[in-house]
């Protein structure tokens, strides 16, 4: 994950990327976090051993000028998958244009981690 994307000529970190994208991703409701922060609740904790992945919370690539990013959330309980991926991608895909300038290609969802309320 180290180096440089190059989109259009210009050199960006992949880190401002990543940082991009968590930042946005988090802002949309229903995200508890991008990657695995440990807040899942101790029921999930207890059931998973390990994190689901040991890929990174955000990665990203550049393929014909677009920026193709991939991003991996711990969810809250009760949001609809399929809309709660629709709304994370076109945030990401707006603070992409607006911050960078970028267009996006592709943003891939994974989710990781469902977390419940406390009762």
């Amino acid at each position: 994950m180290d180096g440089e994307l190059v989109i259009s000529g210009i050199g960006v970190s992949r880190g401002v990327v990543s940082t991009i994208v968590a930042m946005a991703a988090e802002r949309v409701e229903g995200v508890a976090s991008v990657g695995d922060k440990a807040i899942a609740s101790g029921l999930i904790s207890a059931f998973t051993a390990k994190s689901a992945s040991n890929e990174p919370a955000v990665s990203s690539d550049v393929e014909d000028d677009k920026l193709l990013v991939s991003v991996r959330l711990s969810v809250f309980y009760g949001y609809p998958f399929t809309k709660l991926a629709a709304d994370v991608r076109s945030a990401i895909a707006e603070a992409v244009s607006s911050q960078m300038g970028f267009s996006v290609g592709r943003v891939d969802v994974c989710i990781d981690n469902l977390v419940f309320p406390k009762e």
